[in-house]
């Protein structure tokens, strides 16, 4: 449960951006998106295959 303390005058906009930056850390809606679908395990690898060459291509053409 998230509990977002509000003090006494604070405007009720500020209370709930707290409360929306909580809940985006919380990763529940992520989540709840990616048990929607299967997704198979030979694909996830190959996606995590992929972002680690893109990052890698990134950091060799930051140092060359």
């Amino acid at each position: 449960m998230i509990i977002v303390p509000v003090k006494e005058g604070e405007n009720i906009e500020r209370a709930l951006k707290k409360y929306k930056r909580k809940f985006e850390k919380t990763g529940v809606v992520k989540e709840v998106r990616e048990r929607q679908k299967f997704t198979k395990p030979s694909v996830i690898k190959r996606e995590a295959r992929m972002k680690a060459i893109y990052i890698q291509q990134l950091r060799n053409a930051e140092d060359a």
